[in-house]
């Protein structure tokens, strides 16, 4: 990790892989200063609702950067990263744990040649021992969205907690499915962790469908008094 004075910014989907590389890059010392969400310019996200990052940010006392990308998506992103260097960031925080079908880190490919540094604390380490992690840290993560071709819909808005890791495990060795979800099989959110102040609280939320994903949608969403 670079020296704890060095700007930092945590790409940010409200999952667990991102806010426990937030909770690992602090505990190596790294000056986390922002929380960066890139987006489309009418976003519609199915699994990692807009307004549930607005109110984690808020609990982890964080400020959130909304960065829009336009198409051609390479010359959008670097558009993007170029404007967070230019105010300071040095580090980029990413939750990535390995590739995905192959392909290489996305945001390092376009960072690198602005001279900003990416950081992937979760990266090749043992998927369920990230799960673990989780547990041992007590995060409150909820699943918000499946592909229920992996998994049933009843899975949705269930707290991953030991018994659905154990179940998970016991997915993976019968079915092949990944326990934290690397081909889509599911996304989460984070509803507490040890870096916030007050808990997210989803209200009465209700199920959305789309082709095979079946997802949550939250209800009156605050932070708990």
């Amino acid at each position: 990790m670079p020296d704890a004075h060095t700007p930092a910014a945590v790409l940010w989907t409200g999952g667990k892989d991102c806010s426990l590389a937030l909770h690992e890059a602090r505990a190596a010392g790294l000056d986390v200063r922002t929380l960066v969400t890139f987006t489309p310019r009418a976003p519609d996200f199915l699994a990692h609702p807009l307004p549930v990052l607005e109110l984690q940010a808020q609990a982890a006392g964080l400020p959130h950067r909304r960065l829009i990308v336009d198409e051609p998506y390479r010359d959008g992103y670097e558009r993007s990263l170029r404007a967070l260097r230019d105010e300071g960031v040095r580090v980029l925080v990413t939750g990535d744990i390995a590739e995905v079908a192959g392909h290489p880190n996305w945001v390092r490919e376009c960072a690198e040649p602005l001279e900003l540094r990416v950081e992937t604390p979760l990266w090749g380490r043992e998927r369920l021992d990230l799960l673990g992690r989780l547990l041992q840290l007590r995060f409150r993560v909820v699943v918000s969205c499946v592909d229920t071709r992996r998994l049933p819909e009843t899975w949705v808005g269930r707290e991953l907690d030991a018994s659905a890791v154990a179940e998970l495990r016991a997915l993976h060795a019968a079915h092949g499915v990944d326990p934290s979800g690397e081909n889509g099989e599911y996304h989460s959110l984070v509803l507490d962790a040890p870096f916030f102040t007050r808990r997210v609280e989803l209200g009465a939320w209700t199920l959305t469908r789309r082709g095979p994903w079946t997802a949550l949608s939250p209800g009156a969403l605050r932070l708990a008094e």
